[in-house]
C-alpha cells in the first residue's frame, strides 16, 4: 500500500501553485496505473466484469470522495469506469489529487 492512501485529503482553498513536473514525477511514482495527462489531471480506466460490478465500484468511490471532501469525475458503462482527478480550484494537481488516487484503487474488490 502506498503511503499516499493513508493520508487524508486537504481542501483547497486556491491561492497555491499546481504542482510542477518533479513533484508530479515523484507522486506519481506511488500510485499504480494512473497516467498525468498534460500536467493537468490523473486519469485511469478500471475494467469490470458487468455494469453492476462497474457500478457498485463507482458507489464505493463515491462515498470515499465525500468522505475526503474531494471529488474526482466519474464516466462509467458496461463494464468499465474511468476516473479523472484534479483541483479544480487551482485547475491542476495537487498533492490531495494523489492522495485520493491511492484511496481509490483501496476500493478495489
Amino acid at each position: 500500500m502506498s503511503d499516499l492512501a493513508t493520508r487524508d485529503c486537504v481542501p483547497c482553498r486556491g491561492g497555491v501553485p499546481p504542482l510542477q513536473d518533479e513533484k508530479i514525477a515523484e507522486l506519481l511514482s506511488e500510485l499504480n496505473g494512473w497516467e498525468v495527462i498534460s500536467a493537468h489531471h490523473l486519469k485511469k480506466t478500471y475494467k469490470f466484469e458487468d455494469f453492476r460490478a462497474a457500478l457498485a465500484f463507482v458507489n464505493r468511490v463515491g462515498e470515499l470522495a465525500e468522505s475526503q471532501g474531494h471529488h474526482p469525475d466519474l464516466r462509467f458503462g458496461w463494464g468499465y469506469c474511468e476516473i479523472s482527478i484534479w483541483t479544480h480550484k487551482i485547475d491542476g494537481l495537487t498533492e490531495s489529487d494523489f492522495i485520493l488516487a491511492a484511496k481509490i484503487d483501496l476500493t478495489l474488490p
